[in-house]
């Protein structure tokens, strides 16, 4: 009996992940806009990547990485099928 999937559960980070990305954001903000942003809105602005936009990023990757598997697969069939011999009878 199949398992049912469940759906995704929020994306986790670690601390030191947090702090970079919260860093990029400042960074992002003050080369980009000429602003400093203080850490409420860095939290507040990873937290909205994390729970909007990341998904979709996911979700993406998810797409992309099957489309591969299936080119790969059907790599595989020609392949597999070029190794066949040709039979003296053919």
């Amino acid at each position: 009996m199949r398992k049912k999937r469940t759906g995704l559960q929020q994306i986790s980070l670690s601390e030191e992940q947090k702090e970079k990305l919260r860093e990029e954001i400042r960074a992002f903000y003050l080369d980009e806009r000429g602003e400093e942003i203080e850490i409420i809105e860095q939290i507040q602005l990873l937290d909205l990547f994390t729970e909007k936009l990341a998904p979709v990023i996911y979700n993406k990757a998810l797409d992309d990485a099957r489309k591969w598997y299936a080119q790969m697969m059907e790599n595989m069939e020609s392949d597999y099928y070029a190794l066949y011999k040709q039979l003296f009878w053919e």
